[in-house]
Formats: structure tokens, C-alpha cells, sequence
């Protein structure tokens, strides 16, 4: 350290020099600082992956209802023998590689649902099992409605137009909880 030494007046003075250092306060608002920072990295990595995760999901729904779609785009509304005479699967038509018409996929009026629960699904446009699914199930509606007004439900069998909805639902492991990841709907006016 350098000391400046002054004779001002005879008398000897030292001058004061620059001082080297931090002092406790200086240090605590430094740690203060980087630990704020820090932790705003940590939330911002964690809304990261949270977001990815949620992306991650969104992606797979679409294919998983895209897949329903197009297995489903060249098929008439209705039985191509009985016509709307009958709503749902008929008697011979026992599982999806069967189905000829898109009424067949509603069931019994419920829906049809392939998914990793019931051991059924979910399926893709070749109507296999698309393994190693756990957790996506897919629930496909189909209903018919008003040639002039497609917003107004009508008796099925009694249009030639159908609306074909697919849901896209996701169970965690974690929560237990059945989510709705997405809907793809369409129309089929043949």
C-alpha cells in the first residue's frame, strides 16, 4: 500500500489512500443480486420445460386426430348396402377393420373410444394398435346434420351429411386426471 506522506504547516499528515476490497454490505448486495438471477434462470428453465412438455402433447394430439381423419376421408356417410336404414356398426362388423361407413365409428350413439386403457388403441389410418401409447386415448363422435344448416344436430340416419369429431384425450401417471388435449372435426357431405 502506498502512503503519501504531506508537511503542511510542520506538521506531518498522512494522506488517505484508495481502499481495497468489499466491505460486509457490498457482499451481501453482490450475493443478493447473482442468487436473484439465479433463481429467475431456474423459473425460466422449469416454464421451459413445462411449455415443451405442453407443445410435446399438442403435437401428438393433432397426429393422433389427424390419423382418425385420414383413415376415415374416402368412406360414404352411410352403410353403402342399407344406406341410412341402420346408425352404427352393423351386425357383421365386429372391430374398426370391418367398418365400411362413417356411422360405424359412432357405435351405439356414444362414441366410439380407442385408447391404451381398453387395450383397443389409440389407432392410426391403417387401423393398427399404434403402440407404446400409454395414457392417449382417442374418442371419436359422429352425428348427422342439417344438409343447409351444419351447426343443427338431426336425427341419425336422417341426412346425408355427416359431422365426425375426433377428442384427443391424455391420462398422466401423475395426476390420474383425463385431459382433453385437442378436437379435430369435420364434415362429410357424401
Amino acid at each position: 500500500m502506498f502512503v503519501k506522506h504531506s508537511n503542511i504547516g510542520g506538521k506531518r499528515r498522512i494522506a488517505p489512500t484508495s481502499r481495497r476490497g468489499f466491505t460486509l454490505i457490498e457482499t451481501a448486495l453482490a450475493t443478493v443480486i447473482v442468487g436473484v438471477g439465479v433463481l429467475s434462470i431456474v423459473a425460466a428453465q422449469q416454464a421451459f420445460h413445462k411449455q415443451n412438455s405442453w407443445s410435446s402433447h399438442a403435437s401428438i394430439a393433432a397426429r393422433l386426430g389427424n390419423e382418425i381423419r385420414e383413415m376415415t376421408l374416402n368412406l360414404p356417410s352411410h352403410d353403402p348396402v342399407t344406406g341410412t336404414a341402420g346408425w352404427g356398426p352393423e351386425s357383421n362388423e365386429l372391430w374398426v377393420i370391418d367398418y365400411d361407413d362413417l356411422d360405424d365409428f359412432d357405435g351405439n350413439g356414444e362414441g366410439m373410444v380407442f385408447g391404451s386403457a381398453y387395450g383397443n388403441g389409440p389407432i392410426n389410418a391403417r387401423r393398427e394398435i399404434i403402440p407404446n401409447m400409454d395414457g392417449w386415448s382417442q374418442t371419436i363422435l359422429v352425428k348427422n346434420v342439417d344438409a343447409y344448416d351444419i351447426t343443427s344436430s338431426v336425427i341419425d340416419g336422417s341426412s346425408e351429411v355427416v359431422c365426425v369429431e375426433v377428442i384427443v384425450s391424455f391420462q398422466g401417471s401423475s395426476s390420474g386426471d383425463i385431459e382433453e388435449v385437442t378436437r379435430v372435426g369435420w364434415i362429410s357431405p357424401k
